[in-house]
Order: C-alpha cells, then sequence, then structure tokens
C-alpha cells in the first residue's frame, strides 16, 4: 500500500492511526490523555476509529483503537470509553469534510502560545509558509462539549486544512494520515520558531524580518503545487517514520 493512499482495510487503517500516535508521543506534542487523533473507516463515510480516553498516546495500539459513528455510538469491543469533546470536534469535521480522512487535534506548548497571540501564526520561517492565508480560526468557547459548537467548527475551518484554536490549541486536516501529521509537525515547529523570533526581537529592541506578502503567498502556492508534484505531504517521510517506531516504541500495530 502506497501511503498517500487511504488504508484499504480496517486493520490497515488501525496501524497506521496507532503509528501517528506514537509519532506525536514521540515528537512530544502530546498532552496527557486529553488529545484525540481520529481517521474515517474504509467503505464507511459514518465511522471512524479514535483513541480510548484515559491512555497515553504513547500507548495506544492498533487494537485499543475505538470505532465510532457520527453519533457517538461505540461500534466495537474496545476497552474504554471517548472523550466527548473528542467526539464533538472530530464527528463535526468529518462529517462536514468528504477529505477529511484523518483530523488531528492537539494542544501542543508553541501552537497553543500562538493561538493566543491576535496575529496568530505569522509567516516567520518557510514551515509557516505552507500556511500563509490558509488558517481557519475559531474563537474559545470553553470545553467543546456542546453539539451546538459543531456547526461552528465547520464554519471556521471554511476549506482550510488547519484551524487554530483560540487559547486551546489546533487541528489539522489530511486526506491522508501522514498528511495530518506532517500538518501538524510543520505548524509546530512554524509556531516554535516564532516565539523564538519574536523573544529574540522584543529582548533586542527590533522586530522580526517577515517576508514581503507577495514572496509569502508564493512560497505556500509553491507547497502546494509540490504537494500535487509527489503526493501529499508525508509520502517521503512516512516510511522513515515507521522505521524510527521499530527503534523507539515497537509494539504499536499489535
Amino acid at each position: 500500500m502506497s501511503v498517500s493512499d487511504h488504508p484499504a482495510t480496517e486493520d490497515e487503517l488501525r496501524r497506521q492511526l496507532a503509528a501517528c500516535y506514537r509519532l506525536v508521543a514521540h515528537f512530544g506534542m502530546d498532552d496527557l490523555i486529553y488529545n484525540h487523533i481520529s481517521a474515517r473507516v474504509p467503505g464507511s463515510d459514518h465511522h471512524f476509529l479514535i483513541n480510548p480516553y484515559g491512555m497515553f498516546f504513547r500507548e495506544i495500539t492498533a487494537g485499543s483503537l475505538l470505532k465510532i459513528d457520527l453519533e457517538g455510538n461505540k461500534l466495537c469491543n474496545g476497552a474504554g470509553e471517548v472523550n466527548r469533546a473528542g467526539f464533538v470536534i472530530h464527528a463535526a469535521i468529518h462529517r462536514a469534510r468528504a477529505d477529511a480522512i484523518c483530523v488531528l487535534h492537539l494542544h501542543s506548548d508553541a501552537a497553543t502560545a500562538v493561538s493566543a497571540l491576535p496575529e496568530g501564526l505569522l509567516p516567520v520561517s518557510q514551515f509557516a509558509m505552507h500556511f500563509h492565508n490558509r488558517i481557519g480560526i475559531h474563537p474559545y468557547e470553553g470545553v467543546a462539549l456542546d453539539l451546538e459548537e459543531q456547526d461552528r467548527l465547520v464554519a471556521d475551518i471554511g476549506p482550510h486544512r488547519v484551524l487554530l484554536l483560540r487559547n486551546h490549541g489546533f487541528l489539522t486536516v489530511g486526506q491522508t494520515i501522514p498528511e495530518a501529521f506532517m500538518l501538524a509537525y510543520y505548524f509546530e515547529r512554524a509556531a516554535r520558531i516564532q516565539l523564538k523570533a519574536q523573544a529574540a526581537a522584543a529582548a533586542s529592541g527590533g522586530s522580526l524580518a517577515l517576508p514581503p506578502p507577495e514572496v509569502s503567498e508564493k512560497a505556500a502556492r509553491q507547497f502546494t503545487e509540490f504537494a500535487g508534484d509527489i503526493k501529499r505531504p508525508g509520502f517521503r517521510e512516512w516510511p522513515v517514520f515507521l522505521r524510527l517506531l521499530e527503534d523507539v516504541a515497537p509494539g504499536y500495530a499489535d
């Protein structure tokens, strides 16, 4: 199976999604038991896999993932229940976006800090150019427990692949699991670099040297075109990540 394709079977999807959880933990982007990554089950527009509430990302295995429907009903015999906020957020995006094969939601430090800045993510680095003028923003409404928030989440992400959740974190949408992971990795790196650059500028009394808007837009288009030419983000990196997991986190496929 090419990593650019959505897995053809639920078993393949489980292994790929479990690998994604382990990678998020390996790169330090997880938050105890409180974040979620979901993936649509092959052959169904209404069922998706998500983590059981109460497990670290580094503990997730293919067999531990839960299958639920868009109403939150559990469709498997797996142990554990689904985090209510996880269901509200992920079901909203999966229901509204046919391209939302994978939805990845994190509270990583740098991205959450940037979510509290009025300007949000700036074109400070090449990592940030992936997202220039291509980010939705959703205001903080408290913990996402109310179904009424779903329509607003969908409206705020629009056609974008990233939604910045004010004072909360962010989420990415991928047509593949590797794509959703790479977008999250790039976004967190971009946010981390921005915070360091802003701190350095403040300490020196200087300012940030940002590219002209037309250059940032050119770079964003280039990344979009690259994705079309060489498959989606994650296509080249995913086999390397799987080799990494064999060394640092074997057992994810169990």
